[in-house]
C-alpha cells in the first residue's frame, strides 16, 4: 500500500503569512511617526506683552483718578473759601499826574520829571494784601518810553484806601530819530499827549490764619492826556477819562497768563 503525503501545518503557515504581506504590505515610518512620540504636549505660553500692556492701563487709570480727586478736593476748597471770604480783587485808579517837565532835546535825548499819585482800594472785609515794591513805566500810545518809577511795598488793610505817590523820572534817555520826531510833534499837539501807565508786582493775600502764595499782578491804566509845561509851573494831567484794568499774572513753568 503507498503511503500517503500529508502537507506541514508549518507550510500552511508560511503561505499564509505570504498572502497577508502581500495584501497589506508595510512601509518605513515617517518622520512625524518617529518624533511624534517623543515631542512634549504643546502648552501655550504666557503673553508677556499683554501682562505688561494691562499694568500700564491699570497705572494710567488710577492715575488718572487720584488727578481727578485732588482736582475735585481743591475745586470744594476753593468753593469753601470764596463763600466764606467773598474776594474781590483791588482796585487802582489815577487820581493825579503833574507834569514837570517833558522835553526832547536836539541831540534827540528825553529829559522827563512827572508826579504820579495812584490811589489803590482794598473793598475786602476778610482779605489783607501785601505788596512788594511795584515797578511803574509810562508810555505813549505809540509805545514811546517816557519815564519809569516806583512804589514802595505796602501793607493792604480791610476795607482801606491807601495813596501811592512816585517820581517818574527819565534823564537823557536816548532816543531814535524817528520815535524823536514823533514824541516832538506830538507835544505840540492843542490835544494833549495820550499816556499808558503800566504798574507791575507780586502781591500775597491773608485770610485769617490762611496766606496765599505771592502771585504777580499787572495793572493797565489808560485815558490819560498830558500838556507840556510853558512856564517852571507843573500842568495837570486830565484823568477824568483814566481806567485801570487789573490783572493776575499766573506762570506756568515757562508761560505767564
Amino acid at each position: 500500500m503507498a503511503d500517503r503525503v500529508y502537507p506541514s501545518s508549518k507550510q500552511a503557515t508560511n503561505v499564509t503569512a505570504t498572502a497577508a504581506a502581500a495584501t497589506n504590505p508595510s512601509f518605513p515610518a515617517t518622520k512625524a511617526q518617529l518624533y511624534g512620540a517623543s515631542r512634549p504636549p504643546y502648552r501655550p505660553q504666557p503673553n508677556r506683552h499683554r501682562y505688561r500692556r494691562s499694568c500700564c492701563c491699570s497705572c494710567c487709570l488710577w492715575t488718572t483718578i487720584a488727578i481727578l480727586v485732588l482736582i475735585l478736593i481743591a475745586a470744594i476748597a476753593g468753593a469753601a473759601l470764596y463763600v466764606l471770604y467773598r474776594p474781590h480783587r483791588p482796585t487802582f485808579t489815577v487820581s493825579s499826574l503833574k507834569v514837570s517837565t517833558l522835553n526832547v532835546t536836539s541831540a534827540s535825548k528825553l529829559i522827563t520829571n512827572i508826579s504820579l499819585t495812584v490811589e489803590a482800594k482794598n473793598p475786602n472785609k476778610k482779605l489783607v494784601y501785601s505788596y512788594d515794591p511795584t515797578t511803574i513805566s509810562i508810555t505813549t500810545s505809540d509805545g514811546i518810553d517816557i519815564g519809569d518809577g516806583s512804589f514802595g511795598s505796602f501793607v493792604h488793610g480791610t476795607k482801606n484806601t491807601t495813596l501811592l505817590k512816585a517820581a517818574i523820572t527819565s534823564s537823557n534817555q536816548e532816543l531814535d530819530d524817528t520815535s524823536a520826531g514823533k514824541l516832538k510833534t506830538d507835544l505840540k499837539s492843542s490835544k494833549g499827549l495820550p499816556l499808558k501807565i503800566k504798574l507791575e508786582t507780586k502781591v500775597k493775600a491773608k485770610m485769617g490764619a490762611l496766606k496765599t502764595p505771592k502771585l504777580g499782578i499787572r495793572v493797565a491804566c489808560e485815558g490819560i492826556k498830558i500838556t507840556v509845561p510853558k512856564g517852571k509851573s507843573a500842568t495837570t494831567a486830565s484823568t477824568s477819562n483814566a481806567k485801570c484794568k487789573v490783572d493776575l499774572k499766573i506762570k506756568i513753568w515757562r508761560w505767564t497768563f
